[in-house]
């Protein structure tokens, strides 16, 4: 066994596996996004598309299927490998993709939705992910693959209008069906195949784990949160759009105010993610940030006849969103307990999704029902209440996880090591798991001596 220090680069074989993993998550996640611009205007004109309440089941429908088997998934790849699980979800995504396309009606177009989200292989991705990479640069690889999370969604919203010009949104879905089946052969040809595939507690759900986790009430807020979130994202798509078109901006002109709303929100948040970290103010910038979420939603709803106020009102919005979007991975991380990690992310995951289906429907329930102040109001309460959650939230600390290779032990051996690494100044909590030859530790970087870990774990060969 060998402790290496985690300023070592990525080998090129890591690199090429994250980069390549994140091309292909991010091309899947492309084709669930990129029609929420343009959707509510092609609803209009296809058969059944005047019952809005269709039209948001239409919208969020992959967000249920994704859900119910992601983790499903993972465990699926754990079993038959990790590249045959992806290879089958990139062709149901396709399938989906192409029905969608060649879709009749609306009814057509929530099969399609339905399919794509059963394409689940974001868990497959990161155990993979995993397997390719050493302990002390997984978190790195992870990282980086989420990341294309909120790059796609960007290039998504600028993309859209210009992309239904052209193409039209059947053009869309047919687009990303082929862009799903390419992803394949970048699957085969890029992205090495793992020497060994084992379980990893850091990116995979278990499910012995599930009791404590769904216990930890200071990660159920943490999940209703983002229920909220993505609910009140997908419920904004069945009415943003419209509302900035009776504004009077066309519709192919919507990027024009989406692409600068991007940018000044990501420009904006930089500071508060800095203060946050380097003051350890994780709290405070957290309330701060759904408060002012809800202050955006708020804005939305009292501005619908103006496209500056509209604008102004999602630049208020997607400030908060991005800012709690980009610390929530992080909170889950930092709260839940390091053997646990991943049971934990596969949760908050699968609420994510089920909250973008949660908003989609009901919203387009609400807007068929009520009109489109019974979406604010179901939104606002929902933040409300999350607003609630997060001032009565305890300070998670100020800690990072940390990763290292040990060698082959027994159970004794493994548990008196954990103690030993417990003891280190600047641990917070130390784990060894045996079937997985990995130390997991949770530490305060200014106060983490690794120099120790390391000489402890050197000791240990």
């Amino acid at each position: 066994m060998s402790a290496s220090s985690s300023t070592e680069k990525m080998s090129p074989a890591e690199l090429r596996a994250t980069i390549g993993l994140a091309g292909v998550y991010g091309l899947r996640m492309l084709g669930l996004f990129i029609i929420l611009p343009v959707f509510a205007f092609y609803a209009e004109d296809l058969p059944g598309g005047d019952n809005f309440t269709l039209v948001g089941i239409a919208l969020g429908a992959y967000g249920l299927t994704q859900a119910v088997l992601q983790i499903p998934f993972g465990w699926l790849s754990d079993r038959i490998g990790r590249k045959p699980v992806i290879y089958l979800g990139l062709i149901l995504f396709a399938v989906g993709s192409l029905i969608a396309a060649m879709a009749a009606d609306i009814y057509w177009v929530i099969a399609g939705r339905v399919i794509q989200g059963a394409g689940a292989i974001s868990a497959a991705v990161m155990a993979l992910a995993a397997d390719l990479t050493r302990e002390e640069h997984r978190t790195k690889a992870m990282a980086t693959i989420g990341m294309t999370i909120g790059t796609v969604f960007a290039i998504s919203l600028i993309a859209a209008p210009v992309l239904n010009q052209w193409i039209g949104v059947p053009g869309i879905f047919a687009m990303t069906g082929i862009l799903a089946l390419l992803a394949m052969i970048v699957v085969k040809k890029v992205i090495p195949d793992p020497v060994i595939s084992r379980f990893h507690s850091d990116t995979e759900a278990s499910p012995a784990s599930f009791a404590s986790v769904l216990r930890n009430t200071q990660l159920l807020r943490l999940n209703y949160g983002i229920f909220a979130l993505h609910a009140a994202l997908m419920a904004l798509w069945l009415v943003v759009p419209l509302t900035l078109r009776q504004a009077g901006m066309a519709a192919d002109d919507h990027w024009q105010i989406y692409l600068p709303v991007l940018v000044l929100s990501i420009v904006l948040i930089v500071p508060a993610i800095i203060y946050a970290e380097k003051k350890a103010k994780l709290k405070p910038v957290f309330i701060a940030a759904v408060a002012t979420l809800l202050t955006g939603q708020l804005l939305l709803a009292i501005t619908l006849d103006s496209i500056w106020g509209t604008a102004a009102a999602l630049l208020v919005f997607f400030t908060a969103f991005n800012l709690l979007e980009a610390s929530l991975p992080s909170l889950i991380s930092k709260i839940a307990p390091v053997g646990a990690k991943g049971t934990a992310i596969g949760i908050y995951s699968s609420t994510q999704f089920l909250g973008a289906f949660a908003g989609a429907a009901v919203g387009g329930h609400l807007v068929a029902t009520y009109g489109s102040d019974a979406l604010y109001a179901f939104c606002g309460a929902l933040l409300l209440v999350w607003l609630i959650l997060a001032a009565t939230m305890q300070a998670p600390a100020a800690v990072r996880s940390k990763m290292y290779h040990v060698q082959e032990m027994d159970t004794d051996q493994s548990a008196e090591l954990s103690r030993q690494l417990a003891a280190i100044p600047g641990v917070y909590e130390a784990l060894v798991l045996v079937n997985e030859r990995v130390a997991y530790l949770k530490v305060d970087m200014k106060g983490f001596d690794e120099e120790k870990v390391i000489k402890l774990l050197g000791e240990e060969t």
